[in-house]
């Protein structure tokens, strides 16, 4: 069944990423992680990516533009390396997070009108190998640590004034190389598993399918509707990887909130991994943020205190607490059995 599903949101994917100038890997990412460890998504992206390239280059041939391919390419194959690399030691959920931004970023594009659009593709091909070695290295590093990369920079094809077919042709051309290497380096890594393989031969065959039947489609699409689809795309993957990314950082670190009664009064209480933080609201004593702390953190005279509070009940529980307009105190909560008794210091 989730086989299936995947093979079918393939074909479209790629579909919309031929017409969208990319985003196939983007759409595809919260359905692998459902299916995957985070880790080991990329290498499943990457495989079927390497064979849509392989396809649209076989197709579209005629149309690359070798003077980008020529720029991108030597810039894109180390950084690719660094993110691979990078990821055995960093988490893809974070970088997602932030792409989501810049993703939905793109919103203001789909208000430009076609004179805008020219004034811009002008300014865009100024110091043009500069700007394309700089894109490059970027794209290989963000395609490294995530799998993921051509609806990100679609925007820069767009502005330098590319047909649809080109975009799709040199796009293909420019990423193979990073595809490949990523292949290579994630097998060499150990960042793979027989599942992982598996959906990635699922995505691979699934691309093939969609390079073939877009041939067919492009034809019936103009240059205008082409760039506004491209846009729209890039925000709505946008909002998409912000949802998922911030779910994905909600449960690694574990967040929560809840809610308790002390001395009658409803405390908030945010859950971050380790560590808890209290919300209190008091009339008298304002708005105030409590936290859990050890004693190797108190200040140094106050440690000889946590020492003598330590011999004198059974458990000594430690919290900093920061009020408005009084800056930070540190609360020791003292235990004889059920009986507790706090006290306050100041810096």
């Amino acid at each position: 069944m989730n086989i299936g599903i995947l093979f079918l949101a393939t074909i479209v994917a790629f579909w919309l990423s031929a017409v969208a100038g990319g985003g196939a890997s983007l759409i595809l990412i919260p359905i692998l992680n459902v299916m995957l460890p985070p880790t080991m998504v990329p290498v499943s992206l990457t495989i079927g990516t390497f064979t849509s390239n392989a396809s649209r280059i076989a197709v579209f041939r005629k149309n690359i533009n070798w003077k980008i391919f020529a720029w991108f390419v030597p810039f894109s194959i180390p950084a690719v390396l660094l993110g691979a690399w990078i990821i055995k030691y960093a988490n893809p959920t974070y970088l997602e997070f932030l792409i989501s931004f810049f993703l939905i970023a793109n919103i203001t594009q789909l208000f430009k009108k076609k004179k805008t659009d020219e004034e811009t593709i002008v300014k865009a091909t100024k110091n043009l190998p500069l700007k394309l070695s700089l894109i490059g290295f970027v794209a290989g590093f963000i395609s490294g640590l995530t799998g993921a990369v051509g609806l990100l920079f679609n925007r820069f094809y767009l502005k330098f004034g590319l047909k649809k077919e080109e975009i799709i042709a040199t796009r293909a051309a420019n990423e193979i190389f990073l595809h490949l290497i990523k292949i290579i380096t994630y097998v060499s890594m150990g960042l793979f598993s027989a599942n992982a393989i598996s959906l990635g031969i699922t995505v691979a065959v699934a691309s093939l399918v969609s390079s073939i039947t877009i041939k067919y489609i492009l034809p019936y699409i103009s240059e205008h509707v082409f760039r506004n689809i491209g846009y729209t795309a890039m925000v709505v993957s946008g909002f998409v990887l912000l949802s998922n990314s911030v779910k994905g950082i909600v449960q690694q670190r574990k967040f929560s909130i809840e809610t308790e009664l002390v001395d009658g009064r409803p405390v908030k209480s945010m859950l971050w991994k380790e560590s808890k933080f209290a919300i209190e609201l008091n009339r008298k004593k304002g708005f105030a943020i409590e936290q859990d702390m050890s004693s190797t953190e108190l200040p140094t005279r106050l440690q000889s205190k946590f020492s003598d509070y330590s011999q004198q009940f059974d458990k000594v529980v430690l919290e900093k607490i920061t009020r408005l307009g009084e800056g930070t105190i540190y609360e020791f909560s003292c235990y004889i059995g059920n009986q507790l008794t706090k006290m306050e210091e100041s810096k």
